[in-house]
């Protein structure tokens, strides 16, 4: 049931980082859920029907990564928003889904927040 905040998914296998990142997403006003590997974050796409965005990482341990993630969300998910973050890889876009964005690590949190804001309105970043 749609409470009025935006459901963002955040896929990170470092727990600071992620905890970090769901600090920042409630603090946006978001409602944020967790998973540190890709396995986790599909189970809780299979299970819900309210996540409107994953925020993921792109090095990450289990049977993908974050870029083989946002293909998979994007093609079974198609209405889902995707972030990806890397500290380690540069990732050009057109190696990601369309519409996808992508961040280098260490962002800024404001940024993040901004580029999401604009992603769940619909608007060309």
């Amino acid at each position: 049931m749609f409470n009025g905040k935006a459901v963002i998914l955040i896929v990170e296998d470092s727990p600071i980082i992620r905890m970090s990142a769901v600090d920042l997403m409630e603090s946006a006003g978001y409602v944020a859920l967790e998973a540190g590997c890709a396995d986790e974050a599909i189970a809780l796409l299979e299970s819900r029907n309210d996540i409107d965005l994953v925020f993921t990482d792109v090095q990450m341990p289990g049977t993908m990564d974050g870029i083989k993630l946002s293909h998979h969300i994007r093609n079974r998910w198609p209405p889902v928003k995707l972030v990806v973050a890397s500290g380690n890889a540069i990732i050009e876009e057109g190696s990601l889904p369309a519409g996808s964005r992508f961040f280098p690590k260490p962002y800024d949190g404001h940024a993040i927040a901004d580029a999401i804001g604009l992603l769940l309105a619909g608007e060309a970043l």
